[in-house]
């Protein structure tokens, strides 16, 4: 690619302002940019040699002729298509470079030099809206059938698993605690969304856990249950955990949130529809050739075979990859991506472990696991012993089974309205602590209700029970989508988010091991230690996102004191009309030196890393 060299004229209302405030507007912060570097490139812009003038700013764009897929003449169009036709598309879309197995890798590097204002905001949006429609809503509805199959044993229990089986109480919670004993232990499959491609191992998980959940029909004894239990926590464990992270390499990500709470929300939708369905199921098999509990993994869990080959041919492996856009719209996909990172991060082709190494010894990255643990004790526990509660309060089977539902639904709606307000106003911490304060209040209230029934009315005491489990839901549901997206925000490489991903999962998912044992029969039907123990583990949650929230601020003051030691050396040789024209001159390298010392090189490498940004962290 050839380039040449355009001056750009600076718009009318900057025209006139002093270097020093165009430059402070540049600075990166939380509130005004989405890439989430400070001081981006401010010192190898202004230093390379061309100086910063008053009135104008030159830089390097591509020549029109080399900007594929930029200007809409019918030459490039000619390019676009001859590049479909040259290069194969496999099953899933993706490209196969036969004759030039670098030439992703280069198109990856070119796409870099593009002008930021290579596509436009509704270009942009366009491509934002076929994700939204396409991608996430399909990955919400893999997530579903992964919760549905988790959660459905809570509805086989009381439809005649436990009498069956002959199980005990402590028999039933074994088999929970296994599902979670085997997801822990895989939650590092989360880093296989870098490695594998998505459209072949996504649908091997979800074809997995499908036929893992539909033999549970089959099972005799209580240690056949507790094996395919074990095995779905594999299965499930390679899916659902890393998903917020494969999102992240569609979306930047001050818009992660909601898409998180997309896919996440699908958890209270599944529950309520697994309520909704569990009493439709069991209505109907009850003079059925098989035990309705049986119906219910065999009906629940088959769907997810099916879905597992539709997956195969239509998940993407990367945004540039999708077979439903155009490849107009692949392009905008990828460099609107491009356009939120340092050029150290662009240039990056290999896998980092040092990364890897960096996040895990990261204190940050483990204040979000712990808050994940917390939330995970009463995400874990609710929704497989909700219809047992209500069972108890003196509702039959069946009405116990409808009135499941409500409570979910209810959490699905809060969960996308305060995903979307978090990151309409790139902010978390706050959320969280309002979500988290709200279902510890419920919760303590409904433990308090139980331990005053006897100076309440059965009806008063069973509405403010079964009323507190609306908020409690909706807290800790969407807390949890809040808690993941904050752990992606705050991670600047893609194994960085792999890492903290994993490191969340493995810690957060060790909640459910004590969730699980938090509603054993003995303490029915008002469960006070199990309300009590989630009260004060969501408290929790608040206490530990506002000590992350201190933390972030002061790293943020760091950072863009930094940034603004790089731009203060850069305003005084801008400003400087005699160092400005030694700098034009042919032997302006060793100009710069003499005139600023060592600490300006006029290496390029060694220009970029004196100028490489401070990461500002969404709080």
């Amino acid at each position: 690619m050839t380039k040449s060299t355009r001056p750009l004229a600076i718009p009318s209302h900057i025209e006139g302002t002093r270097t020093d405030d165009i430059l402070s507007e540049s600075m990166l912060t939380p509130a005004s940019s989405s890439t989430g570097w400070a001081n981006e490139d401010v010192t190898s812009t202004s230093l390379s040699g061309r100086g910063v003038g008053l009135k104008r700013l030159e830089t390097e764009i591509p020549n029109e002729d080399d900007r594929p897929g930029i200007s809409p003449s019918r030459e490039d169009e000619a390019d676009d298509e001859q590049d479909g036709e040259d290069n194969e598309l496999d099953r899933s879309g993706n490209e196969r470079y036969r004759d030039n197995p670098g030439r992703e890798v280069e198109d990856d590097l070119e796409i870099a030099s593009y002008s930021l204002n290579s596509y436009t905001p509704e270009e942009e949006r366009q491509v934002v809206r076929k994700f939204d429609r396409r991608l996430t809503m399909f990955l919400a509805f893999l997530y579903l059938l992964s919760f549905l199959d988790r959660s459905n044993i809570g509805n086989a229990r009381i439809a005649g698993l436990m009498d069956d089986l002959n199980l005990s109480s402590g028999q039933y919670e074994w088999a929970l605690t296994a599902f979670y004993i085997t997801y822990i232990c895989f939650e590092w499959m989360t880093l296989m969304y870098k490695i594998l491609p998505a459209h072949i191992y996504i649908p091997i998980c979800v074809f997995s856990w499908g036929v893992l959940a539909s033999m549970q029909c089959l099972v005799t004894s209580f240690w056949q249950l507790v094996f395919l239990r074990a095995l779905i926590g594999v299965s499930e464990a390679a899916f659902s955990p890393g998903v917020p992270f494969f999102l992240s390499f569609f979306y930047k990500r001050e818009e992660l949130a909601f898409r998180t709470g997309m896919i996440l929300c699908a958890a209270p939708l599944a529950t309520s529809f697994a309520g909704s369905l569990a009493w439709f199921i069991v209505w109907v098999s009850e003079n059925g050739p098989i035990a309705p509990w049986r119906a219910l993994f065999l009906y629940e869990g088959f769907p997810s075979i099916i879905v597992a080959f539709i997956a195969w041919s239509y998940i993407p492996d990367g945004p540039g990859k999708a077979k439903y856009l155009t490849p107009r719209e692949r392009k905008v996909a990828k460099l609107r991506l491009k356009a939120g990172k340092p050029k150290h991060e662009i240039k990056k082709t290999r896998f980092d472990w040092g990364e890897v190494g960096r996040t895990l010894c990261d204190p940050k990255s483990y204040l979000t696991a712990f808050m994940f643990l917390s939330c995970n004790v009463a995400f874990s526990s609710l929704p497989v012993f909700l219809p047992t509660i209500l069972h108890d309060m003196g509702y039959s089977k069946l009405t116990s089974q409808a009135l499941s539902a409500p409570p979910y639904l209810f959490a699905f709606v809060v969960v996308l309205v305060t995903a979307s307000l978090s990151d309409r106003h790139r902010s978390r911490s706050f959320y969280l602590i309002i979500l988290a304060l709200v279902s510890s209040a419920t919760y303590l209230t409904i433990a308090l209700t139980g331990y005053f029934h006897s100076h309440l009315p059965t009806s008063v005491h069973i509405l403010i029970r079964y009323a507190c489990l609306y908020p409690a839901a909706a807290g800790f549901f969407s807390a949890i989508t809040i808690i993941i997206a904050w752990t992606m925000d705050n991670k600047p490489a893609g194994e960085g988010k792999g890492t903290g991903m994993a490191i969340l999962n493995i810690v957060g998912q060790c909640g459910p091991l004590i969730g699980t044992r938090l509603y054993p029969d003995t303490d029915g039907p008002w469960y006070m230690k199990g309300m009590t123990v989630c009260s004060l583990f969501m408290l929790l949650v608040a206490i530990l996102a506002f000590s992350l929230r201190i933390l972030l601020q002061r790293e943020n003051r760091r950072a863009l004191a930094d940034a603004a030691g790089i731009a203060s050396a850069v305003r005084e040789t801008a400003l400087d009309r005699e160092e400005d024209a030694m700098l034009r001159t042919e032997e302006r390298d060793g100009a710069t030196e003499r005139l600023m010392g060592p600490g300006v090189s006029k290496s390029p490498a060694a220009m970029e890393k004196t100028s490489q940004p401070r990461f500002v962290y969404i709080i």
